[in-house]
């Protein structure tokens, strides 16, 4: 949680389409909401582009933002984000408050480590073959992590990693995995491609008959 990232609001009166539009159009800014903390949600418009270029950091997603609103500052998580169908446009946001002692639920990116170099992949010619690239975590703020690593150097051929293989930071919790076992989904695999194994078994008969022969 090294990086730090503050987005500038503004306050925001006008409701509805039209003004919605007028924000865009006019001034650059795209409507927002901060809401929970047990207190009333906030109408905010904050600049497009700034929003846009925070977006490019993966850390963003996954990250306590801070919003200064004119000076006063909201701790928040993105919930979500909505795209206009077909422009590179940015269209609305939903930030949620977090307290630092009520647990939050984000998603948060998984990093495939050593996968190059595993030697299923490596020395046997395995693929690997990712299920997911993000999990839902529950944790208190302070302890949401940046990222969650998979570390794959000691996968083996045809084994596959579920959530509940996972490693995880102190005080961090998989969503899916509080539902019972039936929720443990798999990650990661690592297989031969289907055409190496054909191969393999047609160079095995090729073998048997050329044995035959002699």
């Amino acid at each position: 949680m090294s990086q730090e990232f503050v987005i500038e609001a503004f306050p925001r009166d006008d409701q509805g389409k039209g003004a919605s539009r007028r924000l865009r159009r006019e001034e650059r800014k795209i409507p927002a909401i901060i809401y929970g903390g047990n207190k009333d949600a906030t109408p905010v418009a904050i600049w497009h582009n700034e929003l846009k270029k925070a977006l490019e950091n993966e850390a963003f997603f996954s990250h306590i933002l801070t919003v200064d609103i004119q000076g006063k500052k909201e701790s928040v998580i993105l919930k979500d984000l909505q795209r206009h169908p077909y422009k590179p446009i940015l269209t609305h946001a939903d930030f949620q408050r977090v307290d630092k002692d009520h647990e939050i639920h984000v998603n948060v990116p998984l990093h495939f480590v050593n996968e190059e170099t595993a030697p299923a992949i490596k020395l046997q010619g395995g693929v690997a073959n990712h299920q997911i690239n993000e999990v839902e975590v529950i944790c208190l703020p302070q302890n949401l992590p940046e990222f969650i690593e998979v570390d794959m150097a000691e996968v083996d051929m045809d084994q596959v990693v579920h959530l509940s293989d996972l490693k995880l930071p102190k005080g961090v919790k998989i969503a899916a995995l509080q539902q019972g076992e039936d929720h443990d989904l798999p990650v990661v695999a690592i297989h031969k491609p289907r055409g190496a194994k054909v191969d393999d078994s047609e160079e095995g008969s090729e073998e048997g008959e050329e044995g035959g022969e002699e």
